[in-house]
């Protein structure tokens, strides 16, 4: 079975070379993962390890942070935006090599730890082949997911033949992965609960009323003001999720005929000084967090449209903000149970009743205890060495 996968996983890389290197030119986001991953462009070289922490993005690398800090890690992702995120902490990183390069690519380690659904055959099979324990943790099958996992339920149930030991977000999460063959599952809270969001910039609070439209996705932000009546004491700040979608925003906001400042054009002056617009498009990254800690309401982006699933909660309710968020939650549901005093917006003509009438504010129920699964990891490295 290996052997076939690897057999069709060379011929789909000889198949989509061509077309895949093309995309890198035209779209930002892929410039660099997409020739790095496919051709290991500034990629042939990995680090030694003792923990090798493969994750995909930028909330996930997030979440990962305290482990890999605990270990002598590396880390391996998919996005670009990831990528930058690991490299903030961590010497040791690249974009994951495409499978057909894992066998001579992967350098050993101790452990591999996975995060979430991060299911690489090929990534699993070389560790565990070169003396490595395979953790995978934060692990979920969504409800959308659930019935693709399980159509190719042979194919997973040899992924998991490979992983010793898995932390699940919830005991739905816990029955659908021991039904798809994984072993030794443990219910743990979601790990992105644990996460403890610092600014890096201290603003002054604004006189005014200070609303976030964060972390949306296309077609969010035109729905969103269109519900929105933005009052003369309020200033409204628009996070888009992706850094390719800032001048797609910029450009929507022009057709709009609305007033509004770019962060990437303030000055040293005072953020007063520079916030004269009512909207501010922040198009930088990094900047989200420092805004929730003078922000008064937040509406939570990915969630207003389906498909999208929406995003972590934690951050917006460690800041004390009101939180409004849609309905679509489905890759997040267990995170939003940690939180109370979500305000759910189901119909969108309620929007601005909402941002202007509600004032409880959002806060953690529990907060997440990493120590479990870093006593698991630094056994699994504690093994290895006494091999």
């Amino acid at each position: 079975m290996i052997f076939l996968y690897y057999f069709l996983a060379g011929i789909s890389h000889i198949i989509f070379a061509i077309p895949l290197f093309l995309l890198s030119f035209f779209k930002v986001k892929y410039k660099n993962s997409l020739k790095a991953r496919f051709f290991l462009y500034k990629n042939f070289h990995q680090a030694l390890a003792d923990v090798h922490f493969h994750a995909c993005s930028l909330g996930e690398v997030k979440s990962i942070k305290e482990l890999a800090l605990r270990f002598d890690s590396r880390i391996s992702v998919i996005t670009q935006t990831g990528f930058d995120e690991a490299k903030s902490f961590c010497n040791k990183v690249n974009f994951l090599a495409f499978e057909t390069f894992i066998p001579f690519w992967l350098k050993s380690c101790k452990v591999l730890v996975i995060f979430e659904a991060e299911y690489w055959l090929m990534l699993v099979f070389i560790a565990k082949l070169r003396g490595a324990r395979v953790l995978l943790i934060n692990a979920r099958i969504s409800d959308k997911s659930y019935k693709n996992y399980k159509n190719f339920s042979f194919f997973y149930r040899l992924i998991f033949s490979y992983i010793d030991e898995v932390f699940s977000q919830s005991l739905q999460d816990k029955e659908r992965l021991l039904e798809l063959g994984a072993k030794k599952v443990e219910v743990y809270q979601n790990i992105k609960a644990a996460l403890e969001p610092k600014i890096n910039k201290n603003y002054t609070k604004l006189k005014q009323k200070l609303i976030i439209f964060a972390s949306t996705h296309q077609g969010e932000e035109e729905l969103l003001l269109k519900f929105l009546k933005l009052k003369d004491d309020e200033k409204l700040i628009i996070a888009p999720r992706h850094p390719q979608r800032f001048k797609e925003v910029e450009n929507l906001l022009l057709s709009l005929h609305l007033n509004f400042d770019k962060f990437s054009a303030f000055t040293e002056a005072s953020l007063e000084e520079n916030f004269k617009a009512p909207i501010l498009l922040l198009d930088s990254l990094g900047e989200l967090v420092n805004f929730y800690a003078i922000s008064d309401v937040v509406v939570l982006g990915g969630s207003f449209l389906e498909g999208i699933g929406g995003h972590n909660p934690i951050e917006v309710a460690s800041f004390n903000n009101v939180l409004i968020s849609g309905i679509y939650i489905h890759n997040q549901k267990s995170l939003f149970n940690e939180v109370e005093n979500v305000n759910f917006c189901e119909n969108l003509e309620e929007l601005d009743e909402k941002i202007h009438s509600l004032n409880q504010k959002a806060k953690i129920s529990k907060k997440t205890d990493l120590e479990p699964i870093i006593k698991v990891i630094q056994e699994s490295v504690n093994a290895r060495e006494s091999l």
